[in-house]
């Protein structure tokens, strides 16, 4: 399949999928007990006129319908609507909070390729005792989930020794990233085991494969065969896991900016939803649904790059 046709056909998809996705963003908070008037009335009697004007502003006599396509309309045009709790536009606080989300995610990434690979590359070519230490160690960061490494980790390096701040996302670049090297570990953690497994079954595979055996044969060095023979055939399984990895850290998110309290999109989020602050809510499920979706797209269209065997829109390779 032409590799324009193919993209264009994802991108389509990719709009129909976000559009349902839209659809039960906006309905589901609507079957949760409890309204945003009662939320602004703060449980307090309201004469008529004053429930009145609440429905009016935000359009809770319309029908369901009609509330969505507004809400979809205003959505394309970039308005997010105004959130209930902070009285303010939520583009601005999604503009306010989402650097520090995306900052966070990167770091966590950037730690989770790095380790993942060369743990996982290491046990695949070395084996034996160093192979075993790695399936141990990762096994455990598996089974340890980001809200337990969290603690963990405030516990030993924030109150412990202190070498790191326990809370907050810092003020500067620089501050930032110490502020945030603490829950960029314990977001990474359990998938640094993830990649780092996959990494080494991959790699594993390709290396009992006959054309690595005839390359050895013919006596190409050692580290030009793993790299360029074992490695490189490995990419397509280490890429798809990598778009995973991406959508599982936009998730978890929301348990690690809450246990180090950084004012991230998922810490808004778990706020929101406690307030019952429905456009704010939204808002964030579906940016959340978007960069999941533009992920897997992204895994698509260059898992055929990395790996020729590989047709557009199939996932499976034959390593």
């Amino acid at each position: 399949m032409n590799f324009v046709r193919f993209a264009v056909r994802r991108l389509a998809e990719m709009a129909a999928t976000l559009l349902g996705a839209s659809f039960v963003v906006f309905g589901a908070l609507y079957l949760a007990p409890g309204n945003p008037a009662g939320f602004l009335l703060s449980g307090r009697s309201a004469s008529p006129e004053a429930l009145a004007a609440i429905n009016a502003q935000y359009h809770l006599d319309d029908p369901f319908f009609a509330r969505y396509l507004r809400w979809l309309g205003d959505i394309v045009q970039g308005d997010f609507g105004r959130s209930i709790t902070y009285r303010t536009d939520v583009s601005r606080l999604l503009a306010d909070r989402l650097p520090t989300t995306l900052l966070l995610v990167v770091m966590a990434l950037a730690v989770v390729v790095v380790t993942g690979l060369v743990l996982g590359w290491v046990a695949a070519v070395r084996g034996g005792g160093t192979d075993s230490a790695v399936l141990v160690g990762t096994t455990l960061a598996v089974g340890t989930p980001s809200f337990v490494a969290a603690v963990l980790l405030q516990g030993l390096f924030a109150v412990d020794l202190g070498w790191f701040p326990s809370s907050g996302s810092g003020e500067g670049f620089l501050d930032q990233i110490r502020h945030l090297t603490l829950p960029a570990i314990a977001l990474a953690l359990y998938l640094i085991g993830m990649l780092a497994r996959v990494t080494r079954s991959a790699m594993a595979e390709a290396l009992d494969s006959e054309h690595v055996t005839v390359a050895r044969s013919r006596g190409v060095p050692e580290g030009r065969v793993i790299r360029r023979h074992v490695f490189r055939n490995s990419l397509g399984t280490v890429l798809t896991t990598g778009g995973l990895v991406v959508s599982t850290l936009l998730v978890c998110t929301i348990l690690v900016e809450t246990a180090f309290s950084i004012g991230g999109i998922g810490q808004l989020l778990e706020l929101s939803t406690t307030t019952k602050d429905f456009p704010t809510v939204q808002a964030i499920s579906l940016i959340i649904v978007a960069l999941f979706m533009t992920v897997n797209l992204i895994v698509d269209l260059l898992l055929p790059l990395v790996d020729p065997r590989i047709t557009l829109g199939s996932r499976s390779s034959s390593v």
